[in-house]
């Protein structure tokens, strides 16, 4: 990969491009009927979900995998990486494609902003996937209080130092290699030297290493100064909508057993399923076991977003 453009997959898909939230972006469309919109995790891009586009368009409905800000062939601006701009940006790129809301699919850093988007953009949500990452609340304390969680979230002290990550992300594939090897579990043959050459291609792209960090550059800033707790008791609120949340046993990056506990921000359906011997990058590790309960959770979600219970 050389530039943007090759990352333009050949597929069934439909390559577009929407302005959004003042920035453009690159979207792979399949399907026709409600919109599931699906946004992907690091060190990735919109390719991880070629299985669930497939899958999704099959049973009915319109599949969108959208390349977030700063990766892949959308833009990639010096700025706007926080979660309120990330959740705006979904929002934008929903009404974009034309479709008033959507719901909302995420794995690892896509879900952190999936949780988000009830408490942000409650308006265009209908249900919210998360594979791969909890509750941002629960997440966050489980790497502050959890000894096994706080290993495992290491990575992110290295991507904190300035010019340091778009150095050593680029320099050569062994860092998308070692997120990619040590995330995924053992016990499976993901990813194969294909899938580490293109996602280390992809990363090397112009500027998209920084986006990446600037990403989790956000996060970390935000546990030394007051817009971090701002952000989690915005999101802290119980949210009405469904939400499927998945999460497998052999994650190395988000770990099983801390990061339970989401429940206790959903007040609409919750459901949670551990996957079995699968690591953390549920979707293309076991997609027929994430395609098979996706499908079963759409086909229970409202056609219209779910209206907030009265709070008093």
């Amino acid at each position: 990969m050389t530039d943007a453009a090759s990352v333009l997959l050949d597929g069934p898909w439909e390559h577009r491009f929407v302005s959004a939230n003042g920035a453009r972006f690159h979207v792979a469309l399949l399907g026709e009927g409600p919109l599931v919109l699906f946004l992907h995790d690091f060190p990735q891009f919109w390719w991880a979900w070629r299985h669930q586009l497939l899958a999704v368009a099959g049973a009915g409905f319109q599949a969108a995998a959208v390349d977030l800000r700063g990766f892949g062939a959308s833009d990639k601006p010096p700025k706007g990486y926080d979660t309120y701009t990330a959740a705006a940006d979904a929002a934008a790129v929903v009404r974009s494609l034309g479709d008033e809301h959507a719901v909302v699919v995420g794995q690892g850093l896509g879900a952190w902003t999936a949780w988000s988007m009830p408490s942000l953009q409650p308006e265009v949500t209908r249900a919210v996937g998360a594979l791969s990452m909890p509750h941002p609340v629960v997440m966050t304390r489980a790497a502050r209080r959890d000894r096994a969680q706080r290993a495992a979230t290491a990575y992110l002290v290295p991507l904190q130092w300035p010019f340091a990550a778009e150095r050593f992300l680029t320099r050569d594939d062994s860092r998308v290699r070692g997120y990619l090897t040590g995330w995924a579990s053992p016990f499976g043959d993901w990813p194969s030297e294909q899938d580490v050459e293109r996602y280390a291609a992809a990363m090397a792209l112009p500027f998209v290493a920084h986006s990446a960090a600037e990403y989790y550059r956000w996060i970390g800033r935000n546990q030394l100064r007051l817009d971090g707790p701002t952000f989690l008791r915005r999101v802290g609120e119980p949210i009405d909508v469904p939400v499927l949340h998945l999460q497998g046993s052999e994650d190395g990056c988000v770990l099983a057993r801390p990061t339970l506990g989401s429940d206790r921000f959903v007040r609409g359906r919750y459901t949670h399923e551990v996957l079995d011997g699968v690591g953390h990058f549920l979707a293309e590790e076991a997609p027929e076991r994430v395609n098979s309960t996706l499908l079963d959770w759409l086909t229970t979600v409202p056609t219209e977003p779910t209206q907030p219970n009265p709070r008093g």
